[in-house]
């Protein structure tokens, strides 16, 4: 029997890293050249991480070809903004503009404009990933949080618990206190703004049975 090869190292979690684990991406994006032959060997190579659909114009970058990007994956759009990308100015232009025109309508960033206010937000060199304290009642829906047992997705009065495997189980989200959030703070304003974040269905179905629940327990 031949080796079993278990998942590689390609997918993004929302802190960021790039890690092996087997949910599937609804995303592709990148931020560099990252590998040396099939292992990655750095988190990052400059500024520009980037949202792209997983197709266009028939487009496909072996995922280790020498010279090239490295090929990354996202569970949807919320876990890839709460990593620090955004969306590609090239395959998903109108998502480009409205996600620019959102963080600042009157003069909406160009992309290494972006590119370099996102890195300064979401990394800090001899220090890795930065986070940011936002009181609760501010987070707009999209937003990921630290929490002790991992991130969380805010979406309206939940928090949707996020594991390797997926959405897991929802809860009441706080009302007074501070957040660790992991979403740069631009993409925040992006997302209150109206940024139609693409969010796994499985997070809004939790979310909706523990609203459901909560109603219920209080009729």
């Amino acid at each position: 029997m031949g080796e079993l090869v278990g998942p590689r190292r390609n997918r993004v979690d929302p802190y960021g890293d790039v890690v092996a684990m087997d949910l599937r991406g609804a995303w592709t994006g990148n931020r560099g050249i990252l590998h040396r032959g099939p292992d990655v060997v750095r988190h990052h190579a400059g500024s520009a991480w980037i949202v792209c659909v997983l197709e266009f114009r028939g487009r496909r970058i072996p995922q280790w070809a020498a010279g090239h990007y490295t090929p990354l994956f996202f569970h949807d759009e919320a876990v890839a903004l709460a990593a620090g990308h955004r969306p590609c100015a090239e395959c998903r232009r109108p998502a480009f503009r409205a996600f620019v025109e959102s963080v600042n309508p009157e003069r909406p960033p160009r992309a290494p404009e972006l590119d370099r206010l996102l890195h300064a937000q979401r990394w800090q060199p001899r220090v890795g990933r930065r986070l940011h304290d936002q009181p609760w009642a501010q987070l707009p829906d999209g937003t990921f949080v630290a929490r002790d047992r991992g991130p969380a997705l805010v979406l309206g009065d939940t928090l949707v618990d996020w594991t390797r495997s997926g959405y897991r189980q929802a809860g009441a989200r706080p009302r007074t206190g501070s957040a660790t959030v992991l979403t740069p703070p631009a993409t925040l304003h992006a997302l209150t703004a109206g940024y139609p974040v693409q969010i796994d269905t499985i997070a809004s179905r939790l979310a909706g049975q523990t609203r459901s629940s909560t109603d219920g327990s209080s009729s």
